[in-house]
């Protein structure tokens, strides 16, 4: 009978949707989207911010504000542990590297300078649970709450220089207006913020069959530090997809990632910068692929449709990030 068995198997035509949620399923597993234990993960994100605008407009009036750019590259250092499936903890530490070339007209005359800063940023830690999770054979639905607290491990060097640099103006002229303009500014450069800020976000993820839809939400409230406070952010996030390849032990997925971004204005010595502040929306392509039940990694980019930015900014050209995780 065992022989039977074997042979009806082996001569029997494959069950292609039970064979794809098993990889599926290990594709999860590789993220540690459902299992316990360790995780870590490596990611890198590059943007170039070599673009002058001004009021959301190309701008190219004066060519010594022109001349300013920054490149901005962050690795994060991310290892997190899931105490179950529902319940897990990670810890973000970036480390900064900033090339960058600053123009600046203020009093009592203009500011130049080029260099390139690197070191630790600010760090966080971040709470999962997993609110709601429906899984059936072709279909499944799965919600996350974020929440968490982001430290001031960053260096502040430039942006006490700013900070001084505009106490300064300010004992000379009134309040009420801005007293440096460029497209790049201290605190642009600023490994951290000096403050204790919170992380607020939601993920939704959403599969039928070999078709899925992620989006995600997040808010980060920012405190004052230094006399200074950055502005609060919000990002919404997400798109369509569809895993292009499913194997026994390897998945590869492709999606249309939509991006909006909102940063309010920053606050200096109790004055509204109105140089900082943006809305921008972003598009592009991101792949995702599993080997086996622990590894996993993603490549994306992002494509700028609009930036609208407040007063003159230097703004990204485009962003590339990509990462790897293995789960322990």
């Amino acid at each position: 009978m065992k022989y039977l068995v074997i042979a009806f198997l082996c001569l029997a035509p494959p069950m292609t949707p039970a064979c794809e949620l098993c990889a599926i399923y290990s594709a999860a597993s590789a993220r540690g989207e459902s299992s316990s234990g360790f995780i870590g993960t490596i990611s890198q994100q590059y943007i170039p911010y070599e673009t002058l605008q001004k009021e959301g407009d190309r701008y190219s009036a004066i060519p010594f504000l022109d001349a300013a750019f920054l490149d901005n590259s962050i690795t994060h250092f991310v290892p997190g542990y899931n105490f179950s499936p529902s319940l897990g903890v990670s810890v973000n530490l970036p480390y900064i590297y900033r090339k960058y070339h600053l123009t600046e007209i203020t009093y009592p005359q203009p500011v130049e300078q080029s260099g390139n800063l690197s070191g630790l940023g600010d760090a966080s830690i971040v709470g999962r649970w997993t609110v709601f999770k429906k899984i059936k054979m072709d279909r499944s639905v799965v919600i996350n709450i974020l929440a968490g607290i982001k430290f001031p491990t960053g260096d502040t060097e430039q942006l006490e220089q700013e900070v001084a640099q505009e106490r300064y103006l300010q004992s000379i002229f009134p309040n009420g207006h801005q007293h440096a303009f460029g497209g790049v500014h201290q605190h642009d450069l600023s490994l951290g913020s000096g403050s204790y800020d919170g992380v607020f976000g939601l993920t939704a993820n959403f599969r039928w069959k070999r078709s899925f839809f992620n989006g995600q939400a997040q808010y980060y409230l920012r405190t004052e530090a230094l006399d200074y406070e950055f502005g609060d952010l919000s990002i919404i996030s997400g798109g369509p997809g569809v895993y292009a390849l499913l194997l026994d032990n390897f998945t590869l997925s492709v999606q249309a990632s939509a991006f909006y971004e909102s940063l309010n204005r920053d606050t200096v010595l109790d004055q509204k910068n109105n140089q900082t502040g943006s809305t921008a929306w972003y598009m592009g392509p991101q792949i995702s692929l599993t080997w086996g039940e622990h590894f996993s990694a993603n490549a994306g980019a992002d494509f700028p449709l609009r930036i609208y930015n407040r007063g003159i900014q230097s703004v990204p050209d485009y962003r590339v990030h990509a990462g790897v995780s293995w789960r322990f």
